[in-house]
């Protein structure tokens, strides 16, 4: 009976557990079965247009915006850490957009931890998440995550890990565990859409496509038909022949074509299956060159990356891997942290008066400022400023603002 349960499990395909691409279940469905006949799969989910867009925009963007170890006392980033060489061949934008493409396609992602002799984290070593079972198990003292990593090698031997030795980091799912796969939620619409892109090219290859039809009462061989359709085309196509009278001999005629209506429709929901994959990747239409679609983020585009940065790309994608990366890579006292603010400022002329607001207010220094704009510091730019004509609130007159005291200087006795 529990062999027959753990069957049953590893070949459920709505089980998060259970990678969509796994040797087993490619063996015997070759990839999530689809109402539309064709078999999806996070490598050919990657043929859309659709899903190739989500993914390299997501994954570019977590592996290209700085990702720092921030010391929580003083608040800058910390240099030396394994964030800023995750891995011995790879630079940290690779490996960090890799991570995040593993994610968008298979809903986890994992890293075997590799440690030097004297027991600190060396690097990072991903692993193919199609190669990686998530199993729960009872949680004990050596292992309070209460779950292992079965892992298929490359020369088909099995490993089993904990997770003190691997690093995952799942997306939603549905038990805590593992991650479902975006790829195996959106199976229907990428499916359509491949099938609608399949029909559209074999539309084109069909024929279906041409202007129009010559028809003649007698039986023409082939050199006389093709000496016929060069006529037309010579005297009757393109610009010079606009608005010309057709004169057609030997009894043919012309009848003009045009694409079904149902044929049309089908090339319309090609666009509609963009906006169902962008939907499920958390990204909006204009992201996805869907430029006819409006937004409600505002006009421009400052406002729009703010709105897909505040309610989809950070709590969805950075912010799990903030929290995750903080709690298995830094030591007690940093927090991972990505540095989203030059993604989201302004042109020139808004950051100018924010650097000047900031700078009056005291909140910024020069050299601050500089370093947000990939400026050398210069000397004496850690200097504070602080704002001569501010007062404590109620302050009686003469009160001076700095020091609190009275401003008038002491008194001469007159």
């Amino acid at each position: 009976m529990g062999l027959f349960n753990l069957r049953e499990r590893r070949a459920n395909l709505e089980n998060p557990l259970v990678p969509l691409n796994s040797l087993s279940l490619l063996g015997l469905f070759g990839g999530q079965p689809t109402d539309s006949g064709v078999p999806v799969t996070e490598y050919t989910a990657m043929n859309m247009s659709a899903v190739y867009r989500a993914v390299s925009l997501i994954s570019g963007l977590a592996g290209s915006l700085p990702l720092n170890a921030i010391d929580d006392i003083t608040k800058k980033p910390v240099t030396g850490t394994i964030l800023d060489d995750p891995h011995p061949d790879m630079t940290p934008l690779e490996y960090w957009r890799l991570m995040a493409a593993h994610r968008c396609l298979w809903g986890n992602c994992f890293s075997q931890k590799v440690y030097k002799k004297g027991g600190r984290l060396a690097y990072l070593n991903p692993i193919q998440p199609d190669r990686v079972v998530v199993y729960p198990v009872k949680a004990i003292a050596q292992n309070p995550a209460g779950k292992i990593f079965r892992i298929t090698q490359l020369d088909g031997t099995m490993t089993t890990l904990t997770p003190n030795e691997v690093m995952h980091i799942p997306g939603i799912g549905y038990n805590g565990i593992a991650g479902i796969s975006p790829v195996r939620m959106a199976a229907q619409a990428i499916g359509m859409a491949q099938a609608a892109e399949a029909t559209a090219a074999r539309l084109f290859k069909s024929g279906n496509m041409l202007n129009g039809l010559l028809s003649t009462e007698a039986e023409l061989d082939q050199s006389q038909a093709e000496s016929l359709q060069a006529r037309w085309a010579e005297k009757f196509s393109g610009i010079d022949g606009a608005h010309k009278i057709a004169v057609i001999d030997s009894g043919a005629k012309f009848q003009s074509l045009t694409m079904p209506a149902d044929d049309a429709q089908m090339l319309e929901s090609r666009d509609f299956q963009v906006t169902e994959a962008a939907r499920f990747f958390g990204i909006p239409p204009y992201l996805m060159y869907q430029t006819d679609k409006t937004t409600s983020w505002g006009s421009g585009l400052e406002q729009q990356a703010r709105g897909f940065n505040q309610f989809d790309l950070h709590p969805n994608w950075l912010a799990p891997a903030e929290q995750r990366i903080t709690k298995e890579l830094l030591p007690a006292g940093q927090t991972a942290r990505y540095d989203i603010d030059r993604l989201l400022r302004g042109d020139s002329i808004a950051r100018a008066e924010y650097y000047r607001v900031m700078f009056e207010m005291g909140v910024l220094n020069p050299n601050e400022i500089r370093d947000q704009e990939d400026l050398p510091p210069r000397d004496g730019g850690d200097v504070y400023m602080e704002p001569m004509s501010a007062t404590p609130l109620n302050a009686p007159l003469g009160t001076d603002p700095v020091i609190g005291g009275s401003s008038l200087g002491p008194s001469d006795g007159g």
